[in-house]
């Protein structure tokens, strides 16, 4: 087997999490924006009714991204296998499972809208704008699902710098129409939600340029064994979705306990911490997504001399960028609360400050966490991958976030988080050192041919 030159593969590397995390950066704008200008349009009671809603939208992109990140790491191991054939029905497989789910969620928004709000104890000040983001992003579903697994296959189609032209577009598209829709035309948080939910559409319209182009891999095929090849493309992206969904599980969590504690301004503040924190999560998922067809790549081929110095190389950088995100987030948490504050209230500013110094200390242990649960996707150890993101997700966070806001109030609901992301990121070295040390005679063989 052929020994890939490290300072090929180094460069490779820069490019495609450098194109993946601009546009990962760009696509958690997407919400970013809503808040953002609904904290300007509509005040602490927008921000509100924006934080209990948008949890649903974590279980849609988690669902796309299930059979996106799912089905691209099976396309590009078939691909680097030589098996075209079988890497086109994977992408069709993909498309259907999709379509499919989104159907789900398209029948929560037409008739669920009311009981949504409900459960998630949005009370009559905030009732109304809840219901509107909730029903509106539910019935656009399909665009935001079917644009993330175009946009993991394009890139593992070998076109990284196209992904990230088209979630850029996308963002601009919702910055531009946010402001146009709430400011001049007034339409409050419906034009909010309208303007994320054109988003997607026009970012398909982006990648469309690489479906149609004569170098394209992506052409439907008709799918074979369709249980069975579906279910082993979910079981490749389960961690991603998991990982996604605890997200909106964990939101949903912290606003209740939040409520009992602070009531809506204290929602209101965490929305400010959950929205910044999706900013930054966005640029470990860049690496973690940029450096995936990279390793799966190196899989398919059996080159574990660079699976192991692409996933060196994704840990230095989030760990570089881990320092710099919470230097500058702590020196300038005062302006940057006051970009969601526009009303200069004090406790909300207060409390908002508190969370920025406790919560984002957990993110270099995050991005550890979700480029190991990545590496185990890549390499078809789904399981490893699964259980780091219920760690992360469900088994530990919620318990301790029920437990430490119970004995130390709102300081216990922010440092539940960076407790939760270093206990998993000890699992996390574990699993990583014994996967390199069972695969280290291999790679010792590969490194002499």
């Amino acid at each position: 087997m052929k020994k890939t030159n490290p300072s090929s593969l180094f460069l490779t590397f820069c490019k495609y999490v450098l194109f993946n995390v601009t546009g990962m950066i760009g696509l958690s704008c997407y919400i970013l924006a809503d808040t953002l200008f609904i904290a300007r349009g509509l005040g602490p009671d927008g921000l509100t009714a924006l934080n209990l809603a948008i949890p649903i939208y974590s279980f849609i992109h988690g669902t796309g991204l299930m059979t996106g990140m799912g089905g691209g790491t099976r396309y590009s191991i078939q691909k680097a296998a030589g098996n075209t054939a079988a890497a086109r029905r994977t992408f069709t497989t993909a498309v259907i499972a999709a379509l499919a789910f989104s159907f789900l969620f398209v029948l929560a928004g037409a008739f669920g809208d009311k009981a949504l709000a409900s459960l998630m104890r949005a009370d009559s000040a905030v009732f109304g704008m809840t219901r509107i983001y909730l029903k509106v992003i539910l019935l656009f579903a399909p665009a935001f699902m079917l644009n993330n697994v175009v946009l993991c296959f394009v890139r593992n189609d070998g076109n990284p710098n196209l992904s990230m032209a088209a979630m850029l577009a996308g963002s601009l598209s919702n910055v531009v129409l946010d402001y146009i829709f709430i400011f001049p035309l007034g339409m409050g948080i419906f034009g909010a939600v309208i303007a994320t939910s054109l988003a997607p559409l026009i970012s398909l319209g982006v990648l469309s340029l690489h479906l149609l182009s004569a170098k394209s891999g992506l052409r439907p095929a008709r799918p074979s064994h369709m249980v069975k090849s579906g279910a082993g493309i979910l079981s490749l992206g389960l961690s991603s979705f998991i990982a996604e969904a605890a997200s909106g599980i964990v939101m949903i969590t912290f606003n209740f306990i939040i409520l009992s504690q602070k009531g809506n301004l204290g929602v209101a503040a965490y929305g400010i911490i959950a929205n910044l924190s999706l900013v930054v999560t966005s640029i470990y998922t860049g690496i973690a997504q940029g450096s995936q067809p990279l390793l799966s790549e190196a899989h398919g081929a059996g080159r574990q001399d660079s699976i192991r110095r692409v996933y060196i190389y994704a840990i230095t950088s989030a760990s570089v960028l881990s320092v710099v995100i919470y230097s500058s987030l702590a020196l300038l948490r005062a302006p940057v609360i006051g970009l969601f504050n526009h009303a200069g209230n004090k406790a909300l500013a207060e409390m908002a400050g508190q969370g920025i110094l406790l919560y984002f200390t957990a993110f270099i242990f995050v991005g550890i966490n979700m480029i190991s649960a990545m590496l185990f996707s890549s390499v078809e150890r789904a399981r490893l991958s699964f259980t780091l993101a219920m760690l992360r997700g469900i088994v530990l966070l919620l318990p301790l976030a029920l437990l430490m806001s119970q004995l130390f109030g709102m300081t216990g609901v922010w440092l539940s988080f960076p407790v939760t992301e270093l206990a998993a990121s000890a699992v996390s070295v574990l699993f990583v050192v014994r996967h390199f040390k069972k695969h280290a005679t291999h790679s010792v063989y590969l490194h002499y041919q």
